[in-house]
């Protein structure tokens, strides 16, 4: 475990660029140098977690733990696992491009827009980071205000109305997951320590209560169906950075925290409500794919391309197994790659056409051959061409989905055909469509800086693609550890079979891979279930426990 100052660092310095952007005369030119320079330094400052990241070990590395407010056992904890180191190395990459890709997008209130960008980065980092339950529900509350913000005020027409949508939806998660979290300081000895509520042991009851708080607050931010309805408004009002920020990063708050609070805290009510939260997951692989088939809105159909792909992500986690949750952490890198990228594309094409409509867009193979080019590798990456890094994270979806059940399996891949549906037809009329826009519309290639933006996201989709292994190596052993502790919640040596008592019998288990788990009853509830699982344990025996 390394004990080290460095990922404070990565929270101090966008904080630091902001205060310094803040401070300093107005001038925008400057503005932007000074967002760059800062969001750059901390992508250098970020590169150690690649390097001197402990491969073998599931424990957290990195850490940093400091007395905050003692009164209340309040530490300033952070850390980094296999499960988020990912996610903070895409955070520190993704910034910077958010910074170039408005170089002239932002052209109002730029030191204000870059303030909250390098604030948003900040806090985003501080969430995949924090240890402290207290410490992790600052930071999840702090990224929503400069998001708000980046949408309401450099949005589009409809800015104010997406950016309270935004506000309101997030809020409602917040409100319950805060009472959920104080709620496991007063079971869990007085402490908000991550790692330590993960060791408890809580009664049926409480874990029912805790699991959904947590995942209404993780549903939405996702988002899953049905609490997806403002994703798409958020994503066409929001300026281009906003966009990727929102589809990159931002997302990827909810699958997190999945993995990181309920499946270890609440184990045993996460496997009863399990098959509940895999039919919602089809039900947003199919309809977000289907309602990304019917858009001509380019960047709606984008917006709602991550409904499905996030549900495959949701699938990933809760199949319980290996697999499963591996290919869902990859595919949460891969979606902030890809998506991300074809939100900048959108961005790009807009400052030229300034519509959003794919007629307006049409037919643009002769024009700008190099756009075309990177329009088309992005989108096939989107649908898991082989070679590209969404093939590897979708088909160890698959294949956990598969081992899980075969039905489940089988409605994935409906999705996966729709992906690749909406996408041809969009590069069809994108490249090769009759275009309705103006004669005067001039449309240009791709400039430095554009290319600039987007090679990065172009060497990672087939650097994952042909050689996923190094992504793979940094998360397995935390995956592994996950997943052994998940499935020893009842006294079983194997994830397999634990929630076959109250599956659907459509999605019930493959008999070659189902274990019977401790008191295990054929046709139970989930609310059966529920009232089954382990007794809380004493005042007494928590305190030692923790």
């Amino acid at each position: 475990m390394h004990e080290s100052n460095l990922l404070s660092l990565l929270i101090i310095l966008p904080v630091l660029g902001a205060a310094i952007i803040g401070f300093a005369p107005r001038n925008d030119k400057w503005t932007r140098r000074i967002a760059l320079v800062f969001s750059l330094l901390v992508f250098a400052a970020s590169l150690p977690l690649w390097f001197l990241f402990d491969t073998s070990s599931h424990e957290m590395q990195f850490v940093t733990r400091a007395s905050w407010i003692p009164a209340f056992n309040i530490n300033y904890a952070v850390g980094v696992d296999g499960i988020s180191v990912l996610l903070v190395l895409l955070t520190t990459l993704i910034t910077p491009m958010c910074v170039l890709c408005s170089w002239k997008a932002i052209d109002t209130r730029v030191k204000e827009y870059m303030m909250a960008i390098l604030i948003m980065e900040a806090a985003l980092i501080g969430v995949f980071v924090a240890l402290d339950l207290f410490l992790f529900f600052v930071f999840w509350e702090a990224e929503l205000i400069p998001m708000f913000l980046i949408i309401g005020v450099w949005g589009g027409q409809r800015r104010v109305y997406a950016a309270l949508k935004f506000f309101l939806y997030t809020m409602a998660g917040s409100l319950p997951m805060l009472v959920a979290i104080l709620a496991l300081y007063f079971m869990g000895g007085g402490t908000f320590d991550i790692q330590q509520l993960a060791q408890g042991s809580y009664s049926a009851t409480f874990q029912f209560w805790v699991f959904w708080a947590f995942f209404l607050a993780f549903a939405i931010k996702v988002p899953m169906f049905p609490f997806h309805t403002w994703l798409p408004d958020a994503h066409v009002e929001a300026p281009t950075a906003g966009s990727v920020m929102l589809a990159s990063v931002m997302l990827k708050l909810g699958t997190y925290g999945f993995l990181r609070f309920s499946l270890p805290i609440t184990p045993d009510a996460s496997h009863a409500f399990a098959p509940v939260i895999l039919v919602l997951s089809l039900i947003a692989i199919i309809w977000g794919s289907y309602m990304a088939l019917v858009q001509t809105d380019l960047k709606k159909l984008v917006a709602y391309s991550s409904v499905g792909h996030m549900g495959f992500v949701t699938l990933g986690i809760f199949v319980f197994n290996s697999q499963g949750i591996e290919g869902a952490i990859l595919q949460m890198v891969n979606h902030g790659i890809t998506t991300g990228a074809l939100f900048l594309c959108v961005g790009i094409i807009y400052e030229r056409t300034h519509s959003r409509l794919i007629s307006d867009c049409g037919g643009l193979r002769m024009t700008v051959p190099i756009y075309v080019t990177l329009l088309a590798i992005f989108s096939f990456a989107s649908f898991g061409l082989p070679g590209t890094n969404s093939f590897v994270g979708e088909f160890l979806v698959l294949v956990g989905s598969f081992k899980f059940n075969l039905l489940l399996g089988a409605i994935a891949i409906g999705g996966v055909v729709l992906t690749v549906a909406y996408m041809l037809w969009m590069l069809q009329r994108v490249v090769w469509g009759e275009s309705t826009r103006k004669d005067d519309v001039v449309v240009t290639d791709l400039n430095g800086r554009e290319i600039a933006t987007l090679i990065p996201l172009l060497v990672l989709v087939f650097w994952i693609g042909f050689n996923p292994g190094p992504f793979l190596d940094r998360m397995r052993a935390s995956v592994e550890h996950l997943v052994s502790e998940v499935s020893s919640v009842r006294g079983v040596s194997n994830i397999e079979g634990l929630n076959d008592a109250v599956l659907p019998p459509m999605f019930e288990r493959r008999p070659q891979y189902a274990a019977v788990a401790n008191n295990a009853a054929v046709n139970r509830t989930p609310a059966d279930a529920c009232r089954a699982l382990p007794c809380q344990i004493s005042n007494r025996d928590r305190k030692q426990t923790l």
